[in-house]
């Protein structure tokens, strides 16, 4: 059977900071250099017919361990990407924009962007761009197993779909891309990619293209999916 291109595309935005260091820049400067790609792929997307992009942005672990003054700047980054979005752009074209994860852990004046920018774009369906922010795989889990229980659902009428209500994202990727190099899912949507293709590539983030996504969904189109069968 034939696949059909892809509608959900997720992406590990890896590598960053060893692209800035090959540069001979300051470590966490790389991560400007990812932003600017990221607005990108959001045109590159769109061209090539996708409806749905998640970019996994910053993850809890990351909040915990980076040094503050690469966080700073990431949050710095993150602010003013939010703030300055074109909205009538986004209008026009349709683009909803969802935040998945802990919230809480960012800054007030970045979590406010984030909430500002979901609410802003709310009535949109035509692009769905989802970012994983202050974001952990088990972490959702964790807490769509606390908000089950709090609606006093009994065990027995706990199914799939009563998960998938209660995460952060209810959508599956198609494919999963993972730059930098690195071989690992990292915590990132573990019950959303069951089934999810992946491709790691060793291009770092800022170094990715648009013949980069177009050579995975060719890729994609070619391989086969069983689905566990």
């Amino acid at each position: 059977m034939e696949i059909s291109n892809p509608k959900h595309v997720a992406i590990v935005l890896d590598g960053n900071r060893r692209f800035a260091k090959r540069l001979m820049l300051e470590p966490w400067k790389g991560h400007e250099l990812g932003k600017e790609k990221v607005e990108k792929l959001l045109d590159y997307a769109k061209e090539l017919g996708i409806k749905e992009m998640t970019f996994y942005a910053l993850s809890v672990e990351n909040i915990n361990s980076r040094p503050s003054k690469e966080l700073n700047f990431l949050y710095k980054i993150f602010r003013e990407m939010f703030r300055d979005m074109d909205r009538e752009k986004m209008m026009r074209d349709g683009v909803r924009m969802k935040f998945i994860g802990d919230l809480d852990l960012l800054p007030e004046d970045v979590r406010d962007e984030c909430l500002k920018l979901e609410k802003d774009t709310a009535d949109n369906d035509n692009f769905i761009v989802n970012f994983a922010v202050a974001y952990g795989g088990r972490q959702e889990l964790i807490e769509a197993v606390k908000k089950i229980i709090g609606k006093k659902v009994s065990g027995d009428e706990v199914t799939a779909g009563v998960i998938e209500d209660n995460l952060y994202l209810s959508s599956e990727p198609d494919f999963i891309i993972r730059t930098g190099g690195e071989k690992r899912t990292s915590n990132f949507l573990p019950w959303q990619a069951s089934y999810s293709e992946w491709f790691f590539l060793d291009k770092m983030w800022p170094e990715f293209t648009k013949e980069d996504l177009v050579k995975c969904i060719e890729e994609f189109k070619n391989r086969k999916r069983n689905f566990g069968k």
